[in-house]
């Protein structure tokens, strides 16, 4: 939200007071002085004025949790417990996930309050690459990686995924790095050869991986330099 518009919604404030109170600096957020109006701000900045504060700020929160698999990817359900039920922290409905992972789907989830940088965290345009182990039901060729780099049209959809790499860690498993995030399509990349996933964990999601001292179920706050990658 701009800053003037913030101040303009104050019952006794009209937009000429407001440029004036901006010119005379009588506007702080997060304890700077602010005389453009057109300064944007979210609901983690705290904004003053005249030394009353209009806007007290919340604390931004981000959190890395290792989802067990049976654990659901969303903040309530009727019958399965749900990541939010896993952390012990305050307010943790006012926290949403950045970029969801299946049922049977382990791994890295990131759950903050910052919907901006969540949004730079998981969407398309960003292509920020999401690193997962895969285990197969059938041995894994080359002939898979070079299927992917190329992209799979998916028909219902009627698109085709971008480019993917595989890394070949054994007969049955591999490394795979998408670039989306298509309704279960590691399952059905795998799928276009008839072989049938049987494991499937994220790593990473950018720069962002998985803390390899967090046992299942278990979430630790995510570091400044891992913020600042995304």
């Amino acid at each position: 939200m701009r800053l003037d518009r913030l101040l303009s919604s104050q019952p006794h404030l009209n937009r000429k007071k407001v440029r004036q109170l901006l010119l005379e600096g009588r506007v702080q957020v997060d304890n700077a002085t602010i005389t453009d109006g057109l300064y944007n701000i979210s609901q983690f900045n705290r904004v003053e004025l005249n030394g009353d504060v209009l806007q007290l700020g919340k604390p931004a929160r981000y959190f890395m949790l290792h989802k067990p698999a049976g654990v659901v990817s969303a903040t309530e359900h009727p019958e399965h417990r749900t990541v939010l039920d896993l952390l012990d922290e305050p307010d943790k409905h006012d926290l949403h996930l950045a970029g969801r992972l299946d049922l049977n789907t382990s791994g890295l989830l990131i759950i903050t309050n910052d919907g901006q940088w969540s949004r730079r965290l998981t969407e398309p345009r960003s292509r920020l690459g999401k690193v997962y182990r895969v285990d197969t039901e059938q041995p894994i060729t080359q002939e898979y990686a070079d299927v992917f780099a190329q992209g799979l049209y998916f028909a219902y959809e009627d698109l085709t995924t971008l480019p993917a790499e595989l890394e070949i860690l054994s007969s049955h498993q591999a490394l795979l790095t998408l670039h989306e995030g298509r309704y279960h399509q590691v399952k059905r990349m795998f799928g276009h050869f008839q072989n049938k996933v049987i494991g499937l964990h994220r790593l990473s999601m950018g720069a962002i991986q998985l803390d390899p001292s967090l046992a299942p179920g278990q979430y630790r706050s995510l570091t400044a330099a891992e913020i600042a990658s995304c």
